[in-house]
């Protein structure tokens, strides 16, 4: 992400933050937190791919991602640089976010994130033995200071990756590049196609219109989505697994989006939904995807 791109951005959380009813401070923090990943994402600059094209298509028929833990390019100074940030920009939002987990608050002066951790985010495998037990709060904050520490990076080979995906063959409920969950989606404003949004790389991917992104179920019967008054905003529920997915419609924006950002502009969604009962399914990886 360029310095200009990530002035845009900022610029329209801005507007857009305070338009919704966001907090000064809750843009305030996001402030902070994109202008550490656009400044790692500059660091680390374009990701070159050594995967040939005959394991790319394997990997594609078998269901995997294009890359493992193992096969990212990961300069470690400068993760730990940026998970330093991260968890400073964090614990000085604690009001919002909570107290740091005792792993974070434990390693000193200056937060360090172990190898073993990063790969268990990463694989949606139990935290190791190594690191401190957290409640449930406490994890969510340190799965949420990882994500944002590693988002530039993943975003980084997806942006060298997705070119490589065969968009029509995939349609799976899971990312082709990171195996990550879909946190968000949008209809395409030239064919109303159905596309999903990696919620750890931003990678997209076209999906079924009529399938629960979670579940996988087909049943008309426990599908089923709510608009906002302008049609622009969609919120999918699945009556199966319970679960919902955001979506925008394209077709209905005027304006040019920046398809992360809508995830913090469109909060409001995720209340509602979870008043009525529904859980974010991104937040659930189920065993043997990405196997």
């Amino acid at each position: 992400m360029t310095a200009e791109r990530a002035n845009e951005i900022l610029k329209r959380l801005e507007e857009e933050g305070r338009k919704r009813g966001l907090s000064r401070r809750f843009l305030d923090f996001y402030r902070r937190l994109l202008d550490v990943q656009a400044r790692a994402g500059q660091r680390i600059g374009a990701v070159k791919s050594t995967l040939k094209k005959n394991r790319i298509i394997e990997r594609q028929q078998a269901g995997q991602p294009l890359i493992s833990f193992d096969e990212l390019t990961l300069d470690w100074s400068l993760v730990q640089d940026t998970f330093s940030e991260v968890t400073a920009a964090f614990a000085d939002y604690a009001d919002l976010f909570g107290e740091l987990p005792p792993s974070v608050r434990q390693s000193g002066s200056r937060p360090f994130l172990p190898r073993d951790l990063a790969r268990a985010w990463f694989e949606q495998a139990s935290l190791p033995a190594t690191i401190p037990a957290a409640d449930a709060n406490e994890y969510l904050l340190l799965e949420a200071i990882i994500h944002a520490t590693l988002n530039p990076f993943l975003a980084a080979h997806a942006k060298t990756l997705v070119v490589q995906v065969d968009q029509e063959q995939w349609r799976r409920g899971y990312c082709p590049v990171c195996g990550g969950r879909p946190d968000f989606a949008f209809l395409d404003s030239e064919s109303s196609a159905r596309w999903l949004l990696c919620s750890r790389c931003d990678t997209e991917w076209l999906f079924q219109r009529l399938e629960c992104p979670y579940c996988l179920t087909q049943d008309t019967d426990a599908l089923a989505y709510f608009t906002d008054d302008e049609g622009r905003y969609r919120l999918y529920i699945c009556e199966r697994c319970r679960k919902y997915i955001k979506a925008i419609d394209l077709r209905q924006s005027k304006s040019k989006l920046w398809l992360p950002l809508e995830r913090l502009l469109t909060l409001e969604m995720d209340k509602e939904a979870q008043e009525m009962g529904y859980q974010p399914g991104h937040l659930e990886m189920p065993a043997g995807d990405t196997n």
